[in-house]
This record gives C-alpha cells, structure tokens and sequence, in this order.
C-alpha cells in the first residue's frame, strides 16, 4: 500500500532536492509538498532554533492535513558572524525572501574578513510529525568556507558562495546528485529516513 507523507514546504527548489533524497530511502511512499494539499494558514517561524522552527512546521502540517509530515529549517551560519544569520537565513536583508539580497547583503557584511576567517556551516534541522503524536528530529551539518563572488548556477539560497571543506567548487557548481550527497539536507533527511520508514510502516 502507498502512503501519503507531507513535506510542508512551498519551495520547489527545496521540495524537489527533499524529494530526491527521500525517493532514494522509502519506499512505497507517495511524496507530496504543501501546493498539493488544501491550503492552510501557516504559522510564522518563531523558534529560536532550527529544530523548534522544524518541529513547528510539522505539527501545523499535521494539524491541518492529517496526514504524516516532515519539514526542515536550514540556514547559514558564518563564523565571523557569531554564528549568524541562522534561523534568519531566509529573511536575512529583509521581507519579502529574496535569495539574491540575502547573499549580497552577507558578502558585503564579511568584505573585509581575510580568507582564513570566512568560515560557515550549513546547517538542517529534519522534523517528523505523525497524527498519533509520534515526534523526532534530527540535525545535519556541512562545514566551508565562504568565497568572494558567486559562482556556480545549480542550488538556490547560498549556495553560489559556500565551498565546503575539501572541495574546491561551491556547491552551487556541483550536480544535483553531488549536492545531495554531501550537503546538510541530505544529512538530516538520511539520518531521520529510518524513523519515517519505522512510522509509516506501522498501521495507523
């Protein structure tokens, strides 16, 4: 039997990267994002931290569909940043989300750093919530560097300025499959794979 499992996101970008990642760890599951679900009002992310945005995300989901959901929060942390702008990654130069303002508007604020402070991390909190009350997440990390200019026309947010350690092109230059095997995402989706497997498995 196919299941129906949410990833609340609206993200097309996202929901396909999700979706290649999931596809390749569940099976029998029929993956939908929220364009593909009545429309619900969505509760503005609040958490201070990228699990409890995760986590929220989820339970609205549930709340509002019924059915089984997994939702992340991802962001960028840059070291000479104090760790910064983490949970406001996507609304870091301001509203609406605007991924190029919010590149430029990081570049501009680390110009001066030398090379050898313009450390970051990507980091992914993944959240499962399921309609009987069963709650995990899990966190996935991807450590770099930041580069000078853009480069690179794959990903999307920053991914055009964020080499990670032992690899000499952004991940905005790698190939999907590439992208995916190494980036944060694809860590804290791999790692809370075998709780969706455990949930949707069992009749509920």
């Amino acid at each position: 039997m196919t299941r129906r499992l949410l990833l609340a996101t609206r993200n097309q970008k996202k929901l396909a990267e999700l979706r290649r990642i999931l596809a390749a760890e569940l099976d029998r599951v029929e993956i939908v994002g929220l364009n593909d679900v009545p429309a619900y009002p969505e509760a503005p992310e609040t958490g201070a931290t990228f699990a409890e945005n995760a986590l929220l995300k989820a339970r609205e989901a549930v709340r509002h569909t019924g059915l089984p959901a997994v939702a992340d929060d991802s962001g960028l942390e840059v070291d000479a940043l104090n760790g910064m702008p983490g949970v406001l990654s996507a609304r870091w130069a301001g509203r609406p989300t605007d991924d190029a303002a919010n590149l430029r508007l990081v570049l501009d604020q680390i110009a001066d750093v030398p090379d050898g402070r313009r450390g970051a991390a990507f980091v992914c909190a993944a959240a499962l919530v399921t309609p009987d009350g069963l709650e995990h997440a899990v966190e996935g990390r991807l450590d770099g560097t930041l580069v000078r200019q853009p480069r690179g026309s794959g990903g999307f947010g920053y991914d055009p300025i964020f080499r990670p350690h032992g690899h000499t092109r952004t991940t905005a230059e790698m190939s999907p499959a590439e992208k995916d095997a190494i980036s944060h995402r694809g860590r804290a989706f791999r790692a809370l794979a075998p709780h969706l497997t455990t949930a949707l498995a069992t009749p509920r």
